[in-house]
């Protein structure tokens, strides 16, 4: 790691990373003062931060998903509620067929 190169050949992917805390890490007073550099480092080889934010934005994202499916769920109910209702059996609302059919009988 310290010469920068990865196993393809090529410069790894956190070396600058790597660069910028080991300069902090040696002109520093305290260790305390690269704490941000070392936090970067971190994060570039591991991704902790990244895979906490990716299960935050699933976790609401499942959490959206159910709430949209239990709201379907009650819309449909009301629906079927209204639908079942005395509306019908009361002849305020006639059959298309019934509607249709007295036409012809009439005419």
């Amino acid at each position: 790691m310290a010469s920068g190169y990865g196993y393809g050949g090529g410069r790894s992917r956190c070396y600058p990373f790597w660069q910028e805390f080991h300069k902090c890490y040696a002109l520093a007073d305290k260790p305390e003062e690269c704490v941000l550099q070392r936090d970067d480092y971190l994060e570039c080889l591991h991704h902790s931060k990244e895979v906490i934010r990716t299960k935050a934005v699933q976790d609401e994202y499942l959490k959206q998903k159910e709430k949209r499916a239990k709201e379907a769920i009650a819309s449909k109910k009301k629906a079927d509620s209204a639908s079942a209702s005395n509306v019908p059996r009361l002849n305020v609302v006639e059959d298309k067929a019934k509607a249709v059919g007295d036409d012809k009988a009439s005419a």
